[in-house]
């Protein structure tokens, strides 16, 4: 017996509820039905349909066997259209969300190179630090950071975050330089909260190769990366923020790397999308294309493996940022002096 066109067999008869429907739709004879569906409920061992000779209905076993067989059926289906569609160039929309740093600084600056690939795609970026459900809120694919929690997604790593610790040249002014972790307990955090459940994320460091939560002294907290660092260059504490976000502004002067012997763990960046969309064409090549990106961001490697033109953009008018930094903190330590 030919397992896979029973299933069509048996469903078709359900869905037109007629065995001379499903004979007409199928191009078959009303006696070929008939005797697929008897020796498909002989192999199961069950009866799938009860039959008049005015109606037909399911059986309890048919309606579970039914829902099971439309389900296999619609995958093989979306599975043969989607390999069908990769010999095309991919086309339609593609809804995407990805955390607000990484979508600002990372991957709106080099959309262009995306449209020059592939111009048949239509981009809905999402940009924000608010968690979303990928099914419920219909999106195809997300950039995330850090451990996955939905164990139901696919993932693909496509790239690293590191951390670093720092603070603005007015905050250490006032508060000293720690050099131990044990100086912590003198200083002063801005805490990082968690959208999706509301949780402090503490402080940690890595000490010989494993790290070291450390809870400290905070008044301030923020749930969103921009607004979190935005407090550290004010002033208001320590924080603990990707190096890609922290990178122009140490090297502004307007924030300096603490503890940099013990820096924070990093994380792991991730595309996923529900499974269902694992065989999309606009999916595919998106991810392809975001670990290409994540592979030479320059924002996303260490110092001493940018290039020479990066490091040069970096460090352009820098005497003149220095002294900008210098004149801030003389103007932070008079005000605290007074």
């Amino acid at each position: 017996m030919d397992k896979l066109q029973a299933m069509q067999v048996f469903t078709r008869v359900v869905d037109l509820n007629s065995f001379s429907g499903a004979a007409d739709a199928l191009d078959m004879t009303r006696s070929s039905v008939t005797t697929i569906i008897q020796n498909l409920e002989a192999f199961l061992k069950v009866r799938l349909l009860n039959r008049t000779t005015r109606r037909i209905s399911l059986t309890p076993d048919g309606a579970a066997y039914y829902e099971r067989c439309a389900r296999i059926l619609a995958d093989i289906e979306e599975a043969e259209h989607a390999l069908a569609e990769t010999s095309r160039a991919p086309r339609g929309r593609l809804k995407v969300d990805m955390p607000g740093a990484i979508g600002r600084m990372v991957i709106v600056p080099v959309l262009d190179d995306f449209h020059t690939r592939y111009p048949d795609i239509d981009l809905m970026l999402g940009v924000g630090d608010k968690p979303i459900d990928l099914v419920a809120d219909s999106v195809d694919c997300a950039i995330r950071m850090g451990p996955l929690q939905d164990s139901t997604l696919v993932a693909r790593r496509v790239g690293t975050s590191e951390f670093v610790t720092v603070a603005s040249p007015a905050y250490l002014a006032h508060h000293g330089m720690p050099a131990t972790l044990e100086d912590l307990e003198q200083h002063v955090a801005v805490n990082y909260f968690s959208s999706r459940n509301g949780r402090i994320v503490e402080m940690d460091f890595v000490v010989d190769g494993k790290p070291v939560d450390v809870r400290m002294h905070s008044k301030l907290a923020a749930n969103d990366g921009d607004a979190y660092l935005q407090c550290g260059i004010a002033g208001h504490g320590l924080i603990q923020i990707p190096h890609f976000m922290a990178l122009r502004h140490l090297q502004r002067g307007e924030l300096v790397e603490v503890l940099p012997q013990w820096r924070p763990t990093s994380l792991p960046i991730s595309a996923v999308y529900p499974q269902h969309r694992h065989l999309s064409p606009q999916v595919r090549v998106f991810v392809d294309w975001i670990a290409e990106v994540f592979e030479r961001c320059y924002l996303l490697r260490r110092n001493d493996a940018l290039p020479a033109s990066i490091t040069q953009y970096l460090n352009a008018d820098a005497d003149a940022r220095t002294t900008a930094a210098s004149a801030h903190t003389a103007s932070q330590d008079a005000d605290i002096s007074l």
